[in-house]
């Protein structure tokens, strides 16, 4: 019995401690971890996120733009036309 609660105090000494280090982890000082982002050198630079922006802007225009072309062209008058015929009552 005595192994047992020496057991299970172990356990619970272990979880409070991953509890206390989560807490200081996650309530760090927010002003070291601004400076270190801004100030850091690593990552992306301006140039490629600038050409990814204009590929994603041009492929863009070009989707929306097939899209109204087939809109304009081929859905709409066929669905004007099937309207049309479901509310023609003369025969």
């Amino acid at each position: 019995m005595k192994k047992l609660i020496n057991k299970l105090m172990i356990r619970a000494r272990n979880a409070i401690r991953c509890i206390v280090a989560a807490v200081l982890v996650f309530t760090a000082d927010p002003r070291a971890f601004t400076k270190k982002a801004l100030t850091g050198r690593a990552g992306e630079g301006y140039i490629d996120t600038a050409i990814k922006i204009l590929v994603a802007v041009v492929l863009g225009a070009l989707l929306l733009g097939g899209l109204y072309a087939l809109f304009g062209d081929v859905v709409m008058p066929t669905l004007k036309e099937r309207i049309q015929n479901m509310f023609d009552y003369g025969g």
